[in-house]
């Protein structure tokens, strides 16, 4: 479920940048009392995600454009869909369509890619899950276009939940040390994961009493070999370079998690239409 505080921020956000001094095409060529149907037509197969952000853009600006949604967040269309019908004052719909297509365009994009890597995993324990890599500002729309294609969420921000990373654990004199520190402070509600990179490093996690292990950068082999020493004691979590070539055989090695951070930082759109007839 949407925040819509936080929908709405977005919005105003996007279409005080793409209109600062309104839109002066729109203004000069449209009048006052055009109205206008449209179509929003999928371009290529995909997963949605975004479809009552779209809406919103033209409830703002003009609660006369009735925006009629045929598929919500998570459903596939093909190539050639109508999406949705659109109604109403032409000069609204025309300043909205940018700001409505790119968000919408985006988090199906992700969703869509979310839903390819899912896919690939079908019959194996693993939850697919991105990562703090996003665009600034979106995180929380794109994260939310990950669930919608099927994906888990990993930790929102710095304040969720304790990642000890390389630096972390060099800043601090080892693993054991990071931990030891962390656990006088933190609740116990809150999980420590622990970035490693070797077999030793995984051996220093288990003993350290880590919640998670995340297994970075490793070869199939030895992700395969580190969940056999974890033996269940920790939650395991791939990570680094993972993409659909992979993604099977990292799966088959019985780590709980693949996080993925190409779902958001690395994603195409999904390409999506509104045309007018």
């Amino acid at each position: 479920m949407l925040d819509f505080m936080k929908v709405d921020e977005l919005i105003y956000a996007t279409l005080a940048e793409d209109t600062p001094f309104g839109d002066i095409t729109t203004e000069y060529t449209v009048p006052d009392d055009s109205v206008s149907k449209a179509r929003l037509v999928a371009k290529q197969d995909g997963v949605l995600a975004g479809m009552d952000i779209f809406k919103r853009v033209f409830e703002i600006l003009n609660d006369d454009i009735n925006v009629e949604i045929f598929f919500n967040d998570g459903a596939f269309v093909e190539k050639g869909t109508v999406i949705a019908h659109l109604e109403g004052p032409t000069k609204e719909m025309l300043i909205g369509e940018r700001t409505g297509l790119n968000i919408l365009q985006r988090l199906s994009g992700i969703a869509t890619a979310t839903s390819q890597y899912v896919k690939l995993t079908e019959g194996y324990k693993v939850k697919i899950a991105d990562t703090r890599k996003t665009t600034p500002g979106l995180r929380y729309f794109e994260k939310y276009a990950v669930r919608m294609g099927g994906g888990s969420n990993h930790r929102f921000s710095l304040s969720d939940g304790v990642m000890i990373k390389d630096n972390h654990i060099v800043a601090a004199g080892g693993i054991k040390n990071a931990v030891e520190a962390v656990r006088k402070h933190i609740p116990h509600t809150v999980k420590v994961e622990v970035e490693t990179e070797n077999l030793d490093m995984v051996r220093e996690a288990v003993e350290a009493g880590a919640d998670i292990i995340m297994l970075d950068n490793m070869s199939d082999e030895m992700m395969a070999e580190a969940v056999k020493i974890i033996d269940g004691k920790a939650l395991t979590e791939a990570s680094g370079d993972m993409n659909e070539a992979r993604i099977k055989s990292v799966a088959a090695t019985g780590v709980d998690i693949i996080s993925i951070g190409r779902l958001t930082h690395s994603v195409k759109s999904m390409d999506i239409s509104l045309k007018f007839y």
